[in-house]
């Protein structure tokens, strides 16, 4: 499954910050000049009046309604009070009351705190707020702050993606160019194999079987690092045969001596057939089969590969042991990259068989709870 380039992403990122960015300060400017026109109309009114020399009363009343009407636009909220302290009106208020309200009352302590009161002795008070442009300036820079921060952020982590993306792409070339390797010796075991058979005289048949067995593993095995890095594969698998074949071959190869292992198969008898990397398949169920043989090392027990198919389409692998189990513990851990208990261990093969499952097959890989031993479920779409 490709996953998006990070690069990308932040570019992405970056154009939509300044182009918001430019449609803000645009807008900003817009209400500005809306402001300042407002600005000048009140100055021009007060002018107006201030230069009637009619000393009508119709006048006068004119250019306060109007001066009121400004005000209402500017949004600048606004309380007037008389020498009192009484609220004689308001305008642009974030709430509905009444003069007499005390939500009004309390709100002039709060515009207070943002601007000091314009005081006229003996007359009373204007208390204002700030324009919607002024609330805006207070947000907005930390707003871009935190989009600054979120794509340094993102940055570091494209940053790290592509290294990771360039290591990854080694190791697949590394992998690819071991099994193209693999492939010389290969070829000549198995001539030296058929020129054995040729000369035997029954006596080393099951040996030389044995020996055709391991060599036609390692193929398999070199077939599994030709997979890495390329696209997944959605052959029909025949998942009955192939928990047959996996359950035969540990068999022959689990510890029989002081404390014997038993591996077997289960599956019913029809065919299960899904789409998938057959070889890939075989990667994950061997993880978990040789994981479970080692937790049975020195006690002896059963392994058991299961294959069902499921009743909303899809299939299911389990593999399970009548082992100690995992402790609680570590099961959050288990399938963490180079997290392993044992001595030699390299920590990859639950987090590569997991990786398999999802991102080539679209399944998933679980640990199951169970009463006893550990049990692992493959779910794989149909």
């Amino acid at each position: 499954m490709r996953r998006p380039r990070p690069v990308l992403l932040v570019a992405i990122g970056v154009a939509l910050l300044l182009g918001w960015y430019v449609l803000y300060t645009q807008q900003l400017v817009r209400e500005l000049r809306r402001d300042a026109a407002q600005a000048g109309q009140m100055y021009s009114r007060v002018y107006q009046a201030l230069t009637d020399t009619s000393e009508s009363p119709e006048a006068a009343a004119g250019a306060l309604l109007d001066l009121a009407r400004n005000i209402r636009e500017t949004g600048v909220p606004l309380i007037l009070t008389d020498r009192d302290g009484r609220v004689a009106a308001v305008a642009n208020l974030p709430f509905d009351e009444p003069l007499s309200g005390a939500q009004t009352q309390a709100y002039v302590a709060t515009l207070d705190k943002l601007n000091a009161p314009i005081v006229e002795p003996g007359i009373g008070a204007v208390h204002y707020g700030d324009s919607p442009v002024v609330r805006g300036l207070r947000v907005i820079p930390w707003l871009q702050a935190s989009a600054l921060v979120l794509l340094l952020l993102a940055g570091v982590y494209a940053l790290r993606e592509r290294g990771r993306a360039d290591r990854e792409a080694v190791w697949a070339g590394m992998a690819r160019e071991s099994a193209h390797q693999l492939g010389t010796p290969l070829s000549s075991l198995s001539g030296w194999i058929e020129l054995l058979r040729d000369r035997d005289d029954g006596a080393a048949s099951d040996t030389l079987d044995r020996m055709a067995q391991d060599v036609e593993r390692l193929e398999r095995v070199s077939h599994r690092f030709e997979r890495i890095g390329r696209p997944p594969r959605r052959d029909e698998v025949a998942l009955d045969q192939l928990v047959d074949r996996m359950a035969d071959y540990f068999a022959r190869r689990a510890p029989t001596l002081t404390r014997k292992v038993l591996v077997r198969a289960e599956h019913p008898a029809g065919g299960i057939r899904i789409k998938g990397d057959a070889v890939l398949l075989e990667w994950v169920v061997e993880a978990l089969v040789k994981n479970a043989i080692d937790a049975l090392g020195g006690r002896g027990g059963e392994v058991v590969i299961e294959a069902a198919a499921l009743a909303e389409g899809g299939a299911r692998l389990r593999v399970r042991d009548d082992g100690p189990g995992i402790p609680a513990a570590m099961r959050k851990r288990i399938f963490d990259a180079g997290f392993t208990t044992k001595e030699r261990g390299w920590g990859i093969g639950l987090a590569l068989a997991r990786r398999i499952v999802e991102e080539n097959h679209g399944g998933s890989l679980t640990l199951v709870p169970s009463a006893k031993g550990a049990v692992f479920d493959v779910i794989l779409p149909a």
